[in-house]
């Protein structure tokens, strides 16, 4: 009999705090002792770290070519706030898009969706409710916990200028780090309930992983043993809602 896979895992945490490792640990994992270990199938991720970087790209174009910027300013600040929910209705979209095109979707595949959220521009609070309900009613949320000082140090030492655009290289300036994601709602997000978030009529199941002392980094059997006890505990969460 196939282990039973989650359909949908959110990760959610600071910038830097270890979401894209854990993705690539994953990702290296042999995909029976995937499924066993973490209840996690083939990986479908969707990160909007991407679209932010177009973005970026396409501004920086315009701006060459002599025409207005049209979501950053010269700083590479966004030019309007509501553009933070316009890159989650993205991420719903682009789940939408391979739920209808791949055949046998959530028995394949887990996906893993990442992002970021900072009090300055919403928190969590405010994104998800921009999430589809497809999405609301069958994931699960994994938030990895590290302070703000442990975000700031692992976003300096990520840093590869040569490779600004790289999911595992990319960083942002000390200033913006702190502009945008100094304050953090998760507390508050997820203070109602220790096992569910409530987002409208949807409860979602969530776990915390604990990444102060940076498992991630180093991908080794720390960071699959912590891994594999938040995911069996978010797992029968999950299965317990079902």
């Amino acid at each position: 009999m196939t282990t039973p896979i989650f359909p949908i895992l959110i990760l959610n945490a600071r910038p830097a705090a270890g979401k894209s490792e854990l993705i690539d640990y994953l990702q290296r994992t042999p995909p029976e002792e995937r499924r066993r270990r973490f209840h996690v199938g083939e990986i479908d991720p969707i990160d909007d770290f991407p679209m932010i970087w177009t973005w970026f790209e396409e501004d920086a174009i315009l701006e060459k070519i002599g025409h207005p910027r049209l979501h950053t300013d010269a700083q590479g600040y966004f030019r309007w706030n509501y553009l933070w929910h316009v890159l989650i209705e993205r991420i719903g979209l682009e789940y939408q898009k391979h739920a209808r095109d791949i055949p046998d979707y959530h028995q394949q595949y887990t996906t893993l969706i990442e992002f970021s959220r900072g009090s300055e521009h919403g928190g969590y609070a405010e994104a998800y409710p921009h999430l589809p309900p497809e999405i609301l009613s069958r994931a699960a949320t994994l938030y990895l916990r590290v302070s703000f000082a442990e975000s700031l140090r692992k976003n300096r030492a990520r840093r590869n200028p040569d490779r600004l655009d790289s999911i595992l290289e990319h960083s942002l300036s000390d200033e913006k780090l702190i502009h945008l994601y100094e304050h953090n709602d998760w507390e508050q997000f997820s203070a109602a309930d220790p096992r569910m978030l409530h987002v409208g009529a949807h409860t979602i199941p969530y776990a915390v992983f604990e990444n102060e002392d940076d498992v991630t980094t180093p991908r080794g059997e720390a960071l699959g043993q912590r891994l594999e006890e938040t995911l069996n505990r978010l797992w029968a969460i999950h299965t317990a809602r079902l």
